[in-house]
């Protein structure tokens, strides 16, 4: 019976189709388009906000479009619901529905896990279930699939499970926590926006609110699926002894996050040292700190090392940085007239610090000439300090050409001792 009047469904939509009121709603739907764009296109503007899951790259690419197109239409299929048949409408609403989630969940989990290898296998699996589910809806076979799937139960503990629940409340956990990593992304990005001192401050504030939120996400899918939100006091105390043997250095890693963010001992933008590795901080997470050295290479250092090893951070009393370059001349240089003229060579480099200005000394008489060091500060370390200093090697290297001053290089005599007399014998 239920077979019958699925098909009788089918084939009535299909009659419907070919009805001269099929060609209005056509045209009712092409003005909901529209309208969807123009609305979109306004809200956007000239051109689309960097990462914006709303409106895309383009227009029609973001989760507006479809939002916007599944409520027109809607709209207008309650308006004509006394004056035309809806057959259109019925196919084109749980099409644009399901857009919605695949765009919605897509671009959600892009958005936030964008070095995903898995983001295009999950990508096709979420279109091929909303287009499946599309199709069940369509042909009126949704009603028999459910209802199969509901004989199929088994019981867990004292609560009797179906295939149904189980499917129902899966697909809700899943956009729950698709909603919540969308909301955190958001509010992360508004908070992260710009720059400043206290941007350790508000990535804390980032960091909490996700968490905050994925934890809140968790226990609505959690509910969703069936389960019992009170068997939690016994997954809390499981994960009390986890924490306690194998996960107390990933909980000391992300207590460890939470500690260099509160005190402001390494910034972002920092220029730092550890375990002989230098470069820039250029993102702090709750596990581990990201340090990008100057050939490009990236070190990802977790957080309990920052805490429990020395670090040399060279960005935080202020950003000034000092640079030796040193240079030896031949015995008999005039130094007392050179060493003016060097420092003024070095202060002409374009990095270089006026104030303080370059300073240069006599450091010692070594074997083949006398050393001289010429001390310099810049204030940009994060641009590289071996460019500068060959910069202020080169300018001394035309100083000394133009001085007549001579680089001296390792001599070494060799005296040649006279061969031993020998005494003949009688």
């Amino acid at each position: 019976m239920a077979r019958s009047v699925n098909a009788d469904e089918l084939s009535n939509l299909l009659g419907a189709l070919t009805q001269l009121s099929a060609l209005e709603e056509l045209a009712f739907l092409a003005g909901c388009f529209v309208l969807a764009w123009g609305v979109v296109r306004l809200l956007r503007g000239a051109s689309a906000p960097v990462g914006s899951i709303w409106f895309g790259r383009r227009i029609v690419d973001g989760v507006l479009f479809p939002v916007l197109a599944l409520a027109f239409a809607y709209a207008a299929r309650l308006a004509t619901a006394g004056t035309l048949e809806p057959a259109v409408f019925k196919l084109a609403i749980p099409i644009l529905l399901s857009l919605v989630v695949i765009r919605l969940t897509v671009r959600v989990l892009s958005a936030t896990f964008p070095q995903s290898r898995w983001m295009r296998l999950i990508e096709k699996t979420i279109s091929w279930v909303a287009w499946f589910a599309v199709v069940l809806w369509v042909t009126g076979a949704l009603p028999l699939v459910l209802e199969a799937m509901d004989e199929v139960s088994w019981k867990v503990g004292g609560a009797q499970i179906t295939l149904r629940n189980l499917v129902e409340g899966t697909i809700t956990a899943g956009l729950v926590m698709v909603l919540a990593l969308w909301v955190s992304a958001a509010i992360e990005r508004k908070l992260l926006h710009g720059s400043g001192s206290d941007l350790s401050v508000r990535k804390i504030a980032a960091n909490l609110v996700r968490v905050v939120l994925l934890f809140v996400g968790l226990l609505v899918a959690m509910s969703a699926v069936g389960i019992d939100l009170t068997a939690l006091s016994v997954l809390g105390g499981a994960l009390g002894v986890g924490l306690g043997f194998g996960l107390q250095k990933i909980a000391a890693n992300y207590v460890s996050g939470f500690v260099i963010l509160a005190e402001g001992s390494l910034r972002i933008g920092d220029m730092v040292k550890v375990d002989n590795f230098e470069g820039r901080v250029t993102d702090i997470r709750t596990r581990y700190t990201v340090i990008r050295s100057l050939n490009g290479r990236e070190a990802i250092v977790p957080n309990e090392m920052l805490i429990t090893q020395r670090v040399e951070n060279s960005s935080l009393a202020d950003r000034m940085v000092s640079i030796n370059a040193n240079v030896q001349v031949a015995y008999g240089t005039d130094v007392r007239s050179l060493i003016p003229k060097m420092e003024a060579a070095a202060a002409r480099v374009p990095r270089v610090l006026q104030d303080p200005a370059p300073n240069c000394q006599l450091t010692q008489f070594a074997a083949d000439g006398m050393d001289l060091s010429l001390g310099f500060w810049i204030l940009d370390p994060e641009n590289g300090q071996g460019n500068v200093r060959s910069d202020v090697h080169l300018a001394l290297l035309d100083l000394l050409m133009a001085e007549g001053v001579q680089i001296p290089f390792p001599q070494r005599v060799l005296h040649q001792l006279p061969a031993p007399v020998t005494k003949e014998s009688p």
